[in-house]
């Protein structure tokens, strides 16, 4: 019997080989796998918009470093973060966990309390859930609702030629914190192994991280851009396709470009970079714009605007034009600061691997 190995395909590679034989047998649903979001219809002025998160111990996150409260935090807002995606509003979230017997009532009302400020923050509801063992650690799974106006949905393949191509905030932080927080464990580790004595281990320090608190925050406490769809609805502004930046800019703007038979073109002088960022890139000898393209967890909104809202989208504060949309033929690239044009490649997050 033959045996394909998961990691050949990947995750979207995976999603679309178990789900492209699907047909949807329901007039409500009006689009299934292979966004942001599901699409669901029961009335005539709105749509129902439906996504589900599943986050596993050791693979999405690790506690060593990551608070509990922080953890339900971030858990809450990367579900919210794919309603915005779709151009709409969360309402609703359910949430299933399965626990380990490491983890306590105290530990679960951490995680709880960081839950409840994400969801306060937005105006969303907790609405119930399921709960499990767990013989290998924490498993979070979950299920975020919202609405959008009736054919105002946002997917990603709706990008056409000429297209302004934007990103809200700054890119990279989420990773080089990543980076940071796994340099500053392996020190740690390192210390407490080296240590011949309890006395030792309690005078080991906590390490510094003064002046990286924007990093930290970025990778620990992601904030979903509500704001973001709200300053584009006041601007009657409609994108033509969107998604949230989870696994990398190059990654989502592929899936864009793929879903929207298109090409683009990206100019690495107008990424947009915090100063952080890149003095924590150049500490590590890593490459800037790498980091940038690829590092994932920023939880920005990527999407594409017709040329015709130029100046609107000038306008919007904390959004910043990178590029444009191409022919198909043209193919995917980033144009450097010298000019050379480099093929884009899908290169960040892929659990599967």
């Amino acid at each position: 019997m033959q045996r394909t190995e998961i990691s050949t395909l990947g995750e979207f590679g995976l999603i679309k080989h178990l789900t492209e034989s699907i047909e949807i047998k329901n007039p409500e649903t009006k689009y299934g796998v292979g966004d942001d979001c599901a699409v669901l219809s029961y009335s005539d002025d709105k749509e129902v918009l439906v996504t589900t998160d599943l986050l596993m111990e050791g693979v999405h996150f690790d506690l060593t470093y990551l608070p509990l409260k922080h953890l339900g935090y971030k858990s809450a807002m990367v579900n919210l973060s794919d309603i915005y995606a779709m151009g709409g509003i969360p309402k609703q979230i359910t949430v299933s966990l399965a626990l380990s017997k490491r983890f306590c009532i105290e530990d679960m009302e951490d995680f709880y309390d960081g839950l409840r400020l994400a969801c306060d923050a937005h105006g969303v509801d907790i609405v119930g859930g399921d709960t499990t063992s767990s013989r290998t650690g924490l498993a979070i799974s979950i299920t975020a609702i919202g609405e959008v106006e009736k054919g105002k949905a946002i997917y990603r393949n709706g990008a056409k030629e000429t297209d302004l191509i934007c990103v809200s905030g700054d890119l990279g932080g989420a990773y080089m914190g990543f980076q940071l927080l796994e340099r500053e464990k392996e020190v740690y580790y390192q210390q407490i192994e080296s240590a011949k004595s309890d006395a030792e281990r309690m005078a080991i320090e906590q390490p510094d991280f003064s002046g990286r608190e924007y990093l930290l925050e970025r990778q620990m406490k992601p904030e979903a851009r509500r704001d973001i769809i709200l300053a584009l609805r006041k601007a009657g502004i409609q994108p033509t396709s969107m998604m949230d930046i989870s696994d990398g800019l190059s990654s989502e703007l592929l899936h864009i470009c793929t879903q929207s038979k298109c090409g683009c073109r990206v100019y690495e002088d107008r990424i947009p970079i915090d100063y952080q960022t890149a003095v924590m890139a150049e500490e590590m000898n890593m490459n800037l714009t790498t980091c940038a393209l690829n590092g994932g967890e920023d939880y920005e909104l990527l999407f594409t605007v017709p040329i015709a809202d130029h100046e609107k989208v000038e306008q919007l504060e904390g959004v910043k034009l990178i590029g444009h949309i191409t022919k198909p033929e043209l193919g995917c690239a980033l144009i450097t600061r010298d000019g050379a044009e480099f093929e884009l490649k899908a290169q960040g997050w892929n659990p599967l691997k």
